[in-house]
């Protein structure tokens, strides 16, 4: 009887302090700190565009470690967000030519989807650069990172042709269908006009 007591209490504080914690007011956000803070950032701060690539931008606050460990952060980041940008485009494209071309069932494209994007990601990312940097007047390092959308192109086509040919089924029949040109086309329309 007292174990039941003692739990009933403790689930009680614990509630409280739940409540307690939701309660407290989110802070506001000051949008005229904001607008001071990026004044006079350049538009890929914001915007992450350069013409032919693909880009990702991060920030890492300057901190003890000063400003080449921030920076050094700053461009893991960037670089995980150029990773998730890719991943998502190839395994689109992966999936869509696949299933376009009848070249698998729903479980071999997406097999054959996981091994090409893990390829392109490594590879198109150990070209990525640094393009640009910018210092906020709060001190939080922003990084462009880029990588050539050409190159990025290249890779996904040689990477699922080197895939397609491991199997001489799948490599007759993607010959057949005049793969290389309907490849370029989807290739094209995923990358093509990327920002």
């Amino acid at each position: 009887m007292k174990a039941k007591h003692l739990t009933t209490l403790a689930c009680c504080l614990l509630m409280g302090l739940m409540v307690m914690a939701c309660g407290k007011q989110v802070k506001q956000v000051d949008n005229e700190a904001l607008e001071e803070e990026f004044a006079h950032a350049p538009a890929w701060v914001l915007n992450g565009y350069e013409e032919g690539a693909i880009s990702g931008v991060a920030s890492a606050k300057i901190g003890k470690g000063g400003i080449q460990f921030a920076r050094t952060e700053a461009l893991a980041r960037a670089r995980d967000e150029l990773a998730r940008q890719v991943s998502v485009k190839v395994k689109s494209l992966v999936n869509n030519f696949v299933q376009q071309a009848g070249l698998g069932d729903d479980q071999m494209a997406d097999a054959f989807s996981k091994q090409v994007t893990r390829q392109v990601t490594n590879e198109t990312l150990s070209g990525s650069k640094q393009r640009d940097m910018w210092i906020s007047p709060s001190s939080d390092i922003y990084v462009l990172v880029v990588m050539e959308a050409a190159a990025v192109k290249e890779s996904v086509k040689q990477e699922m042709i080197s895939s397609f040919q491991q199997e001489s089924a799948r490599w007759q029949e993607y010959q057949a269908k005049n793969g290389d040109e309907e490849l370029d086309r989807e290739i094209e329309k995923t990358f093509g006009g990327d920002k």
